[in-house]
């Protein structure tokens, strides 16, 4: 028989539904009651009176200077954070994953010694050191911050999009180097055994071939490394997301902070809560639809080849 007639009458793959089991539909069923619940006795047994209403309009009102909502400001914050964090901590993870994975000694040395030195100094003290150290004695000591303020009326906009407020830049610049530092040394490890379990044989026909050393990593280790761990970077970027409420202790008005004063100015504790960590929800959801959606395209890429 013609394979292509074989090929032919195979039925089209078909798209994953959602398909809730038994079990399922308990589950969502318990979490809802206990939501309900939980709800009520909000109301009953510490006797909240619950003014979503008002938490909701606060958030909206614009400020005295016809600014956009603080509370906005807040998330513009924290979306800064987030994207200069991961532009940084990615490239620096991928090279200390190389440098662990490497056969030099001394490359391999260091890496082992930053990823060790890393994971093993809570994250509060490293906000500090960076807040007292490059804030306050580094930035002006190199001269950046007449170079940070100091540009036409075009450029200076462009620095309070990209950067926020003028007189905060130093403390933005501490909290995506501590966030970025810190999720480097987790993305060189998850580099690291990605490469650790790329078969022996991928490098030793990448070698046989002649392939030089960009190529072998363009062509023949980078895909597969994507591949494998995509999952576990999926799970980094949530938790740098998530690590830029950490900042809000030196006076970065990313969300937190800024739901703080809010919640405490107003009255409203439960509210604006509730509605601060539905929008990180909201980004961490997002951050894991998109790299499933890299992860699909990816599987596909290897396929195809």
């Amino acid at each position: 028989m013609d394979i292509t007639k074989t090929l032919s009458r195979q039925e089209p793959e078909k798209k994953p539904c959602l398909k809730l089991n038994r079990l399922d539909l308990a589950i969502l069923f318990a979490v809802i009651i206990a939501g309900i619940w939980l709800y009520h006795r909000s109301e009953v047994g510490i006797e909240y009176i619950w003014r979503w209403k008002e938490a909701v309009m606060l958030i909206f009102t614009p400020r005295a200077d016809g600014s956009i909502p603080y509370f906005f400001q807040g998330v513009i914050a924290t979306l800064r954070l987030s994207l200069w964090g991961g532009f940084l901590a990615l490239p620096i993870g991928v090279l200390v994953g190389l440098s662990r994975h490497s056969s030099i000694y001394l490359l391999r040395s260091v890496a082992n010694m930053y990823i060790l030195l890393i994971r093993n100094i809570p994250p509060l003290v490293f906000v500090f050191i960076f807040y007292f150290f490059i804030s306050n004695q580094l930035i002006p000591g190199l001269g950046l911050d007449s170079v940070l303020r100091d540009g036409s009326e075009t450029t200076q906009i462009w620095q309070i999009w990209l950067f926020g407020p003028k007189p905060l830049w130093e403390n933005l610049l501490s909290g995506v180097l501590c966030i970025s530092i810190l999720s480097s040394a987790y993305i060189a490890e998850i580099v690291r055994s990605g490469l650790a379990n790329i078969p022996r044989g991928q490098w030793e026909a990448a070698d046989a071939i002649g392939l030089s050393m960009w190529a072998k990593y363009r062509f023949v280790i980078a895909p597969q490394l994507l591949i494998t761990i995509t999952p576990a970077l999926a799970g980094q970027a949530i938790s740098l997301v998530k690590d830029t409420s950490i900042v809000s202790l030196i006076s970065i008005q990313e969300m937190t902070f800024v739901g703080t004063e809010v919640a405490n100015s107003s009255g409203l504790i439960f509210e604006i809560w509730l509605i601060v960590g539905a929008v990180y929800l909201i980004f961490c959801t997002t951050l894991s639809a998109l790299f499933k959606r890299l992860e699909k395209k990816s599987l596909r890429f290897q396929k195809s080849r």
